[in-house]
């Protein structure tokens, strides 16, 4: 599941603090992030991905890679657990003047990133390398299809909030309880579905049964689809099997997969 992705014209390692840690919702927590090194980020908006790099429990600081190209991971891999940094996949919620937001979906369990947004004070040492956008919507499209479980639904958010003001867009945000819904900043021509899910529920199977049931519009469309992994490959199967949509027209992205927990 690699997707198109537009690289940033040049991108470095960038070692940050976290300001504040608050609570959007029950289910999400934001890291707001800043420093001086927030200049170096060539802010690009919609679903702007970076690696997170922050400190294992016990490690009294960060240990950022000092290359700032794709070798950085095998620098990171060669350091003894007692140094090395966790390394995940986040999108910028926002970003302002000297800080960026960072929101985490808090699935249950110990995944070491969402324990460290649960416990991260100002002060804290974290740090980023900027990976691109892959909302990448060709022009002439009528209208656009977003949908996604609560790890998806920062980058959704952060699209709607940078989109044209002529968009039309089918937005599906799955989320893990009803007390997740909040309000959101989108133009007129966009209809946001929010799916709280029942419980017990795997993340994504309610998202993809009701992309399956919806009464879509015709004509040329674009689909960003994004969050557990068969959420992702369901929606794009069923847009092109079902429906006859070209793979061409259809962005997903298996952030994880259920059950199974990300290396370390």
């Amino acid at each position: 599941m690699i997707p198109k992705v537009r690289r940033p014209s040049s991108r470095r390692m960038i070692t940050l603090e976290v300001l504040a840690n608050t609570a959007p919702s029950p289910a999400f927590r934001t890291i707001t992030l800043g420093g001086p090194g927030v200049a170096d980020l060539e802010v690009a908006g919609d679903d702007q991905a970076v690696r997170l790099f922050f400190p294992r429990v016990g490690q009294d600081g960060l240990r950022m890679p000092t290359l700032h190209n794709e070798g950085w991971m095998a620098e990171v891999l060669m350091l003894p657990k007692s140094r090395r940094p966790w390394v995940r996949n986040y999108t910028v919620r926002r970003a302002r003047p000297g800080e960026i937001d960072i929101e985490f979906a808090l699935h249950d369990g110990d995944a070491p990133a969402a324990a460290w947004a649960r416990r991260a004070r100002p002060g804290d040492p974290a740090g980023i390398f900027d990976l691109g956008v892959s909302y990448l919507p060709p022009p002439g499209v009528a209208w656009q299809l977003l949908a996604g479980d609560e790890s998806a639904v920062p980058a959704i958010l952060a699209i709607l909030e940078h989109a044209p003001a002529d968009l039309v867009a089918e937005v599906f945000l799955e989320v893990p309880s009803a007390a997740d819904v909040r309000a959101v900043s989108a133009p007129p021509g966009v209809r946001v579905h929010w799916l709280p899910r029942p419980r017990p529920g795997r993340p994504g199977v309610l998202a993809l049964e009701t992309v399956l049931a919806a009464d879509l519009p015709g004509g040329r469309a674009y689909a960003w689809v994004a969050g557990e992994a068969a959420l992702a490959t369901g929606v794009r199967r069923h847009l092109v099997r079902d429906r006859g949509w070209a793979k061409s027209g259809i962005a997903f992205l298996g952030y994880w997969r259920h059950g199974r927990a990300a290396p370390g």
